[in-house]
C-alpha cells in the first residue's frame, strides 16, 4: 500500500470509532491545554510586567533606600539592584533609613556626570479628584516630582506646560492630569483643563497641563495620576516615613555602568558612609526588575511542565490500550489485507499513524483551547493577543512522540498476526 492509502485506511478507521476516538482526544488535549494555557498567561502576565517596569529608559537608573524584594508564590526573595545587599556582619547606623528631602536635592546639586537628576515623592493613592461638576472614582494616584520627572519616567505633554523649577520650590499647588484623569473630568474638550481648579483629595489645585496617553499595564495604571510638585507632597503629606526616590538619566547609554559608578562614590558621603560600610542604598534599572519579576514566574512554567507530561503518560498508556483493543477488534481484518498482499510493514504504518493523527488531534484541541483561554488573562492585563510559538511547536513535537510510542506495540502486535488464524478469528 502506498502512503496515501494507509493514512486514507487510518482516518476511516478513526472516522468509524468517534466517541472512542473522542475520549482519547480529550485525555491528551488536557495535558497540552494545561501547558499552552499557562504558558499563555505567563507571557502575557509578562508582556504586562515589563510594560509596568518600563517607565524608565534604557538609558536610566533610579536610586532607593532599600532594594525591591520581589516575592511571588511564596518563593524566594530576589534582589534587583546593581549594589549587593548588606551583609549581616556589616555595622551600619544607617540600614533602612529613608531618602530625606536634604539628602535627595544635595545628590542632585553635586552630581555632575552628564544627563538629567529627577526627585519623586509618591503621595496618597486611591483618592477622588473633582470638579464642580464631575469626579473620577477613588483610583487616582498622586505623584510629586520635579522639572525632570516627565523624561524620567517616559510622559510627554498634550497640553500645557511643564512644571517649573520655581514652582518645584516654592510646593504651589499646580497640577498635571493624567489623561485618564482629564477625559473623565473634562470629556467633551480636554484643552477647557487647562487653568482650572480641580480639587484633589479635597485640596483645591490649578491645572497646568495635561499628560499625553502612556501606556498602562494590570499593576500600574499611567493615565490616572495627577502629578504635582515634591514640596507640596512633602507640606501637605509628608508623614517622614515615606522616601525619596531618584532618577538618572544619562546622555550616553554606554557609559551606564560609569554613571551608576559616579552615582554611588556621589551619593555615599552624603549618607555619611565610613569608608568600610557598604552602600545603604540601592541603585536599579527598569530592565533588572523586570527580569527579576520574570525569573520568579519560571516556577510556574517548570510545575506546568511536570503537570502537563504526567497528564500525557496517562494519555499515552490510554492511548495504548484504546489502539491493543483496536487490534483485537480489527483482527480478521488484518488477515484479510494480508491475504491480499498486505505486508507487515503496511499493517504496522497503519496503526502507528492512527494512533499519531489521534495524538496530534488532541495536540491541536489543547492547543487551540489553551491559547484562546489563556488570552483571557491578557485581555485582563490589557496586553496583545499572545500565541507562545515555541510551546506550540513543542507540543506538536511531543505529541507526536507521544502517539509513536503508544502506537508501537499495538502496530508490532497487528503485524505479527497470522493472516490464516486472524481469518477464522472470531
Amino acid at each position: 500500500m502506498t502512503l496515501p492509502d494507509i493514512l486514507s485506511l487510518s482516518w476511516k478507521n478513526i472516522s468509524s470509532n468517534r466517541l472512542r476516538t473522542a475520549i482519547t482526544i480529550v485525555i491528551i488535549a488536557l495535558g497540552i491545554f494545561a501547558l499552552i494555557l499557562i504558558i499563555t498567561a505567563i507571557q502575557a502576565a509578562s508582556n504586562s510586567l515589563t510594560s509596568s517596569f518600563s517607565t524608565m529608559g534604557a538609558n536610566s537608573f533610579s536610586i532607593r533606600y532599600m532594594d525591591r524584594n520581589i516575592r511571588i508564590g511564596g518563593g524566594r526573595r530576589v534582589n534587583t539592584s546593581k549594589v549587593s545587599r548588606l551583609s549581616l556582619k556589616t555595622k551600619n547606623s544607617n540600614i533602612g533609613k529613608v531618602i530625606t528631602y536634604e539628602e535627595a536635592k544635595a545628590f542632585k546639586e553635586r552630581y555632575s556626570f552628564p544627563g538629567k537628576v529627577g526627585l519623586a515623592y509618591r503621595g496618597p493613592g486611591n483618592i477622588v479628584v473633582n470638579t464642580e461638576t464631575r469626579k473620577t472614582n477613588t483610583d487616582v494616584n498622586v505623584l510629586g516630582g520635579d522639572e525632570n520627572y516627565l523624561d524620567l519616567n517616559g510622559y510627554t505633554l498634550a497640553l500645557g506646560r511643564n512644571l517649573a523649577p520655581n514652582e518645584v520650590e516654592s510646593g504651589r499647588s499646580v497640577c498635571l492630569l493624567g489623561n485618564g484623569v482629564a477625559k473623565r473630568l473634562f470629556p467633551n474638550k480636554l484643552s477647557a483643563a487647562i487653568d482650572q481648579v480641580v480639587r484633589v483629595d479635597h485640596i483645591p489645585y490649578r491645572v497646568i497641563g495635561v499628560l499625553d496617553e502612556k501606556s498602562s499595564s494590570a499593576f500600574f495604571n499611567t493615565s490616572k495620576i495627577v502629578l504635582t510638585s515634591y514640596n507640596n507632597i512633602r507640606r501637605l503629606y509628608s508623614t517622614g516615613t515615606n522616601s525619596f526616590n531618584i532618577g538618572v538619566m544619562v546622555n550616553d547609554i554606554r557609559k551606564m555602568d560609569i554613571a551608576i559608578a559616579e552615582a554611588t562614590g556621589t551619593f555615599r558621603p552624603i549618607r555619611k558612609l565610613d569608608v568600610k560600610e557598604e552602600p545603604n542604598f540601592y541603585i536599579d534599572k527598569s530592565d533588572s526588575i523586570a527580569e527579576a519579576l520574570l525569573n520568579n514566574l519560571g516556577f510556574l512554567e517548570t510545575g506546568t511542565i511536570g503537570i502537563a507530561l504526567i497528564t500525557l503518560i496517562g494519555a499515552a498508556i490510554g492511548l495504548m490500550n484504546i489502539m491493543l483493543v483496536a487490534v483485537n477488534e480489527r483482527t480478521k481484518e488484518i488477515g484479510l489485507a494480508k491475504a491480499l498482499g498486505g505486508t507487515r510493514r503496511d499493517i504496522r504504518m497503519q496503526f502507528l499513524w492512527e494512533s499519531v493523527m489521534i495524538s496530534l488531534m488532541g495536540a491541536v484541541a489543547g492547543i487551540i483551547s489553551g491559547i484562546l483561554i489563556g488570552n483571557v488573562v491578557a485581555l485582563l492585563l490589557h496586553t496583545g493577543f499572545v500565541v507562545p510559538w515555541a510551546w506550540v511547536v513543542a507540543g506538536i513535537f511531543v505529541c507526536s512522540v507521544v502517539g509513536l510510542a503508544a502506537g508501537l506495540y499495538p502496530a508490532h502486535k497487528a503485524s505479527k498476526l497470522d493472516p490464516i488464524v486472524a481469518l477464522r478469528y472470531e
